[in-house]
């Protein structure tokens, strides 16, 4: 997400927070770097210009000249301004409606809103405890209403039919009716994108808000479009009363730009973020928290929510208690344990979150190959029989052979995996009776610990 402008922030970070003394000279030095790093990373001229701006201001005043640490007082006012441009907090979804509250979706084709709606419709199943039905009024896109009815069922929501014979207007009015008489708490209305604006899009558009009456007309973009994202978010803000907007493939290989344009360009607060192509991968926006990514300090507040809502805490528990008894850890356990990490995301999916420090160690690990491993772990385990996972000492050659056949490896994927096994068992048993304290320090953990304190970030 936004590696190249993250990047370039990383290093200015480092070398603001050097400095013993700020002064004019080195505040435009540091300024002139930031701009082009925004500049470079597709963020409109005037934003900019605004942006470094208001740093300016602040960054030659009392509060950043008179201050002990200066290099981070001006780090400081560089993130507070990074999440000001983007909205400060966190902007929640508009409810507040004699049921069915009926959300909006606009924006290009290819911006991702069909998913978008699905994902949405997932969020405030889950979150918000809502009633959801969705429906499409995109009549020109070939298998756009299938596409919305697949997604929808992913989502777990419930998908209102429409045809490419009926007018948008009818499909809305009918939708809503529906709706109504069925008692949903939700209405999400999926409509038609086009290559590029156009009148006879924004007329359309601008016909089913008048018919639906919104609480939310939410403008989906997409993160990778740059520049053409502001001109975009112009044209739409002047022919629709936005109240929110989606941006959509942060997880892409995006610079940035839109996030810090189209808040500012619209007036309309970022209210959701797509950070993955999976169903559940819509996360609220909170401005602060995008803001440190992007400087390289990491959210590890999102890090503790990706990893509590991954872990199922029941079967953590059932495993904590099966250690503590002395029953033995097996191969179903262990493979348990394989299948929340990708439950997670797997490993590269925190790797945005981690402060830069982190992230760079990290970053010598091979994720893609390490996760790959995984799934060759998960592969031999499930190619084992049931005897086998409660009993791993029965397997010997002739099962090793047959385990690696149908997984498809080699036997030496299969001893290494037993042997792998085999050690995680033993820091099991040493964790028997309160020994996991002893285990860490002989391991060397706690010293790993105290080395992260003090990192940008952390919680300690």
């Amino acid at each position: 997400m936004a590696s190249a402008l993250t990047d370039k922030l990383t290093r200015l970070v480092k070398e603001m927070r050097g400095q013993a003394r700020i002064t004019e000279s080195n505040v435009q030095d540091m300024l002139r770097e930031v701009r082009m790093a925004l500049l470079e990373a597709d963020v409109a001229l005037p934003v900019v210009r605004d942006f470094i701006a208001r740093v300016k201001d602040k960054a030659l005043g009392q509060e950043v000249l008179g201050s002990l640490k200066p290099g981070q007082a001006l780090v400081g006012i560089v993130n507070k301004e990074l999440a000001a441009t983007m909205g400060e907090g966190v902007a929640d979804i508009n409810l507040a409606a004699q049921p069915p509250a009926v959300i909006l979706m606009a924006g290009l084709q290819g911006a991702g809103k069909t998913t978008t709606t699905a994902k949405l419709a997932k969020h405030l199943q889950e979150k918000r405890k809502k009633k959801v039905l969705t429906v499409s009024g995109d009549v020109y896109r070939p298998a756009a209403i299938e596409q919305l009815k697949t997604v929808t069922r992913q989502a777990g929501a419930e998908w209102f039919p429409s045809s490419p014979d009926q007018k948008p207007r009818d499909i809305a009015a009918a939708a809503l009716d529906y709706a109504k008489k069925h008692y949903f708490d939700v209405l999400l209305v999926d409509t038609a994108g086009r290559l590029a604006i156009d009148e006879v899009l924004m007329q359309e558009i601008q016909d089913l808000h008048a018919v639906l009456k919104p609480v939310e007309t939410l403008f989906v973009v997409d993160a990778m479009q740059g520049q053409d994202a502001v001109n975009t978010a112009r044209a739409f803000k002047e022919a629709l009363p936005l109240t929110g907007i989606v941006l959509t493939k942060l997880d892409g290989d995006s610079r940035g730009g839109a996030a810090l344009s189209v808040r500012q360009v619209t007036g309309a607060p970022i209210k959701f973020a797509g950070v993955s192509e999976k169903i559940d991968g819509l996360e609220v926006f909170d401005a602060e928290r995008h803001a440190g990514r992007i400087l390289g300090m990491g959210d590890i507040v999102a890090l503790v929510e990706q990893v509590s809502a991954g872990v199922d805490m029941e079967a953590a528990q059932k495993l904590a208690a099966k250690v503590k008894s002395g029953d033995g850890f097996d191969l179903n356990d262990f493979l348990s344990q394989l299948q929340q990490m990708k439950q997670m995301g797997g490993l590269s999916s925190f790797m945005d979150k981690l402060p830069s420090e982190l992230a760079a160690k990290a970053g010598q690990v091979d994720m893609d190959r390490a996760e790959r491993d995984i799934r060759r772990k998960e592969g031999i385990i499930c190619s084992m029989t049931a005897q086998e996972r409660r009993k791993p000492e029965l397997i010997k050659a002739t099962r090793k052979k047959r385990i690696a056949a149908g997984a498809g490896v080699q036997v030496q994927e299969v001893n290494r995996l037993l042997n792998e096994f085999e050690q995680m068992q033993g820091m099991m048993k040493k964790m028997k009776g309160g020994g996991l304290m002893k285990l860490m320090k002989k391991m060397g953990g706690m010293k790993g610990m105290k080395g992260m304190k003090g990192l940008p970030g952390m919680p300690f």
